[in-house]
């Protein structure tokens, strides 16, 4: 039976390095690789050998025959993109490994940033080099947006951690937690990894987000998709503005995947969220709250939304929850979007071609309601919550180069770049970080191994400047100015997460305050 790729697919192409036959597709060289929400198996091609679904990091691959009642769809999708795209074939074909040419002994490298980027970059660094790495995160546990980004309701995209959990245990790599990079303040600065390693590679995303640049977006109840997204999944220091005494209707602006996410969790019922990982300040708010309808707003039509298809199928897999989309002031006046939602019916409303003119308050000074034009026609749309995601965006970080118009980190082939336009030796961004915040999980593992390409040219070029420093000396920098949190640490906080969930039924509570996370390792430690 031939496997199929779900929606769980983070398309990262693990699976196409190990298919004999390359019927996996777009591959990383491929049009469309970076933007197809799923890569996808040739029906004719797939020989049944079940190497993908070995190689998949999440579990998304699966024999057609095994697959349950809302996964089948995705036998047609996969089978459907091979019809829209007759210009790729698929059949036997010659493995070529990368060159790897011999490095010095001894190098140590710094990875800044334990997300999906970071984890990827460890991974070619461990697989292509015999250099020591040093994974250096701001928060006691690592996984970036993986932990922290990722929908509580979709656990298998999450499994990804589990292939960078087997490289924190490697014996040539450390994990130091709970380590700021930027002034040195609660932490290191830039200046001073580069003086203790031979190499520094800068994960760290883009944490901020976009504003809107509307009156009234700094509103009571006003946020970003960002701080609600990171609100729910339990990192610490967020803390979503969503009203206690009741919200029956929010409203998002953008279309992406991360507002039909937003949107999915705030019309679910607590009792499947109960289910999850979700932070427990979520479950108890929302079981207060009972969102019952969300409003999306998209500035163009359906047809430029941002949205992949398979999230928008998420949607439509909600059997209790209407999704209805429209574009026509006609259609939209009939919606009841100018007094409180029913409480009788949980719906996902779409309204195309709209833009947003302010966020109104109400007589509190609350936002309660969001002013738009709909296809030329003016309105205002009742609210309780408005959450702008129209896109993430860096931060700078004292002591690196950084480009305030595009928030990156300035790159050429992964190497950062000085102000003179020139390559910083050993200095190197990927992910987002450097390139904006667009493309998955798996097209940052692309990324990484072109930076950790670059470092291999460069130091076989001898463009390093090695240090003189050793391990003994960074972890006495790092132990002078914070607590970090080692390997065991974060096993020990894991245990402990899980331990919390098993008592109430769930896959874990996280904790939502450093300072219990590093209690939890501190105690573990002695």
């Amino acid at each position: 039976m031939v496997h199929v790729i779900t929606q769980s697919c983070c398309s990262d192409a693990s699976c196409v390095a190990v298919c004999p036959v390359n019927c996996i597709h777009p591959t990383p060289d491929e049009p469309g690789y970076g933007t197809s929400d799923i890569l996808h198996v040739d029906p004719v091609a797939c020989i049944d050998c079940g190497a993908c679904a070995d190689a998949c990091p999440v579990d998304a691959i699966y024999p057609a025959d095994r697959l349950g009642e809302r996964d089948r769809v995705f036998i047609e999708v996969n089978a459907s993109y091979y019809r829209d795209h007759p210009e790729i074939s698929s059949g036997w074909s010659n493995v070529v490994y990368p060159e790897i040419p011999r490095l010095d002994a001894g190098l140590r490298v710094a990875v800044v940033g334990t997300g999906p980027s970071g984890g990827y970059a460890l991974q070619t660094l461990i697989g292509r080099t015999d250099a020591t790495v040093t994974m250096i995160d701001r928060l006691p546990t690592p996984g970036g947006l993986v932990r922290a980004g990722v929908a509580p309701d979709h656990p298998g995209t999450k499994r990804v951690l589990k292939t960078f959990d087997l490289l924190y245990r490697h014996p040539r790599t450390t994990m130091i937690g709970c380590v700021d990079v930027g002034d040195g303040r609660a932490g290191v600065t830039p200046a001073e990894l580069a003086d203790h390693f031979d190499a520094v590679f800068y994960a760290v995303g883009a944490p901020a987000s976009k504003p809107l640049g509307v009156p009234g977006e700094d509103l009571p109840g006003s946020t970003s998709a960002t701080d609600l997204v990171a609100w729910y999944n339990a990192a610490p220091g967020a803390y979503g503005d969503i009203r206690v005494d009741g919200c029956s209707r929010a409203v998002i602006v953008g279309t992406g995947n991360v507002a039909l996410d937003v949107a999915r969790i705030l019309v679910s019922s607590p009792e499947s969220l109960a289910a999850t990982d979700i932070a427990d300040r979520a479950l108890h708010l929302l079981r207060s709250q009972d969102v019952h309808e969300v409003v999306i707003l998209g500035r163009r039509g359906p047809e430029h939304a941002a949205y992949t298809p398979a999230e928008y199928r998420t949607l439509e897999a909600m059997t209790d929850v209407d999704v209805i989309a429209c574009d026509d002031p006609a259609q939209v006046r009939g919606l009841g979007l100018d007094r409180p939602a029913d409480p009788g019916r949980r719906r996902i409303v779409f309204l195309f071609t709209t833009a947003v003119g302010a966020i109104a308050p109400d007589e509190s000074g609350r936002v309660g309601g969001v002013d738009v034009v709909t296809s030329g026609h003016s309105h205002r749309i009742a609210t309780d919550l408005a959450v702008r995601s129209v896109g993430y965006r860096g931060v700078e970080i004292a002591g690196l180069p950084f480009d305030a118009t595009t928030g990156t980190i300035p790159t050429a082939d992964g190497r950062i770049l000085g102000a003179d336009g020139t390559p910083v030796p050993g200095h190197y961004a990927l992910g987002w970080a450097a390139r904006g915040a667009r493309g998955g999980i798996g097209a940052n593992r692309q990324h990484a191994i072109g930076a950790v390409e670059a470092f291999i040219a460069d130091a076989a070029e001898g463009r390093l400047v090695r240090t003189a420093r050793t391990a003994a000396d960074f972890a006495a920098l790092a132990a002078g100015r914070t607590t970090p949190i080692d390997y065991a640490g974060v096993a020990a906080i894991d245990r402990a997460e899980r331990a919390r969930g098993r008592a109430a039924g769930r896959p874990r509570i996280k904790f939502t305050e450093i300072s219990e996370m590093v209690a939890e390792a501190v105690r573990a430690r002695r």
